[in-house]
């Protein structure tokens, strides 16, 4: 059976000598594994199109009891401007690590959604993190850990907000806080509305270093407390935001 399906590859592995397992996360179908056959050869004319971050049509032969095997790839997006920067090549990497360790704990299709329009913009030169920011803080509700924040996690006041906390998991009020970090009031708001915003209609994302600095901060902490997922990419990251 030949089936074609929208997908992007988040991971390969080799296979014997000349070939690959390609792993695609899909529009519907989540993540499958597919054989490359001969795609790690320079002459083979899958060798192009069988790379982490290869977005397009995959044309795929089902098999009964076997993998299926990749016939031909018709290229969406090669996402020349992230391939150009180290940079935003390493966040590109880190949201398909992440969109895909999400999805296989809660398997939502909007998970693939989020992850393709984040390469996107970061493709089309919006600031790589702050759009990982905005879909780290979109993933939180497919892994069922959101943090409070429409009202004060400790009491319920709706008012006098002056801080979040990673550690009580959401705002604080001014009669609960402790000693906790208290975060610019900015900072706050941004956690709030990027839970609610349509990244694809974003057209502007200028976010002062401070602020963003905040943000990785909550967030990075809040995955480390709730998340349990433990991804090699975003050390990189970590360590680039320290520079």
């Amino acid at each position: 059976m030949i089936k074609k399906v929208e997908g992007i590859i988040v991971s390969t592995v080799d296979y014997k000598e000349s070939s690959k397992i390609i792993n695609i996360f899909t529009q519907n179908d989540g993540i499958i594994g597919v054989l490359a056959r001969g795609s790690k050869s320079i002459k083979s004319k899958l060798a192009a199109t069988t790379n982490v971050l290869c977005y397009g049509i995959f044309h795929l032969n089902y098999r009964e009891y076997n993998l299926p095997y990749l016939m031909e790839v018709d290229i969406k997006d090669s996402f020349k401007e992230i391939r150009k920067d180290i940079i935003k090549t390493n966040y590109a990497l880190f949201l398909l690590e992440l969109a895909s360790g999400v999805y296989r704990h809660g398997q939502n299709e909007n998970i693939y959604t989020l992850m393709i329009t984040g390469l996107s913009k970061i493709n089309e030169n919006y600031d790589a993190n702050v759009v990982t920011s905005i879909i780290e803080l979109k993933l939180l509700e497919y892994l069922g850990i959101k943090p409070v924040i429409n009202q004060c996690v400790s009491c319920g006041n709706k008012n006098d907000i002056v801080t979040i906390s990673s550690y009580k998991g959401g705002y604080l009020c001014k009669d609960c806080v402790g000693s906790e970090y208290i975060y610019h009031i900015k900072t706050m708001k941004l956690i709030r509305m990027f839970y609610y915003l349509d990244l694809s209609k974003v057209t502007k994302l200028d976010i002062s270093p401070t602020i963003k600095k905040e943000l990785n901060q909550f967030i990075d902490d809040y995955y480390e407390r709730y998340s349990g997922l433990y991804l090699k990419s975003k050390t990189f990251l970590q360590e680039y935001s320290k520079l």
